[in-house]
């Protein structure tokens, strides 16, 4: 069975669709199957792995029914368009529209060893709906003042979903994104994330660049754009397969991708 991760934070900015368009690339490279699915209304994501406009059917097809998830998925991705933002509107008045999500994603074929879901920058229905189709919960938080705020914010929902709808998800880890480490601003919110929550704090650190917005608009991932910068989230990989039971082939591989990555 699938490691389902839902990608979370309270707002835009803190780089959560660009970590999983890399962490999805850095797996699959070092041979993981792994499906992407983008849960934000916005499309970044779909963009992201260059998947056509017009591709169907998108994620709102299968929540609303018209499409299987197996139907849905493009080159290991199933992609999202605006038309997400009426169906989450739809879902609001179906029983049970918590479950939607772990309801489709039953007809996922069985070779997929990860699953990773971006979701919105907001804490409402799909993002719940992520929570509980997800067995872990991977929080990215920005290096900047109300880092600590927004993580704390983004728990409560966690905790909230795991109390009473999905008892089986727990939190794969923190990640500090876009931080410029070489400021007192970047080091203290890394220093107050690692005091509230701990060894839940990933020890890789994504740096800051413009160089992430330019690969996003020319649809390449930065493994390839900007090799150094990539090798962040190679060494992420690696701690994300450290916390996934039955992937230590693939932890192997990922540090044979490191060694080949210049830092």
């Amino acid at each position: 069975m699938a490691h389902t991760i839902a990608v979370l934070s309270q707002k835009g900015g803190t780089g959560k669709t660009t970590a999983v368009r890399t962490l999805a690339d850095a797996l699959r490279r070092s041979d993981v199957r792994t499906l992407a699915i983008d849960l934000d209304p916005q499309g970044n994501l779909s963009d992201y792995f260059d998947l056509p406009t017009d591709v169907e059917p998108t994620i709102s097809d299968v929540l609303a029914g018209r499409a299987t998830a197996e139907e849905a998925i493009h080159a290991d991705m199933i992609a999202a368009n605006l038309s997400l933002a009426e169906t989450e509107l739809m879902l609001g008045g179906r029983m049970g529209r918590e479950l939607t999500l772990r309801r489709a994603l039953s007809d996922v074929p069985g070779d997929y060893e990860v699953i990773i879901i971006d979701c919105p920058p907001s804490l409402g229905l799909l993002t719940v709906n992520a929570l509980v189709a997800a067995d872990r919960a991977l929080v990215t938080a920005e290096a900047q003042y109300f880092a600590l705020q927004g993580v704390e914010q983004a728990m409560e929902v966690v905790e909230l979903a795991r109390d009473s709808l999905n008892p089986q998800l727990s939190l794969l880890g923190v990640l500090l994104n876009l931080a410029d480490m070489r400021t007192v601003h970047s080091r203290e919110a890394l220093i107050s994330l690692k005091e509230r929550f701990g060894d839940q704090v990933f020890d890789t650190v994504i740096r800051s660049s413009i160089a992430y917005a330019e690969s996003a608009e020319r649809a390449r991932s930065i493994l390839d754009y900007r090799p150094d910068l990539g090798a962040d989230y190679i060494a992420l990989a690696g701690e994300v397969l450290e916390r996934l039971p039955g992937l230590a082939a693939a932890r192997k591989r990922v540090a044979q991708l490191a060694q080949s990555s210049p830092t």
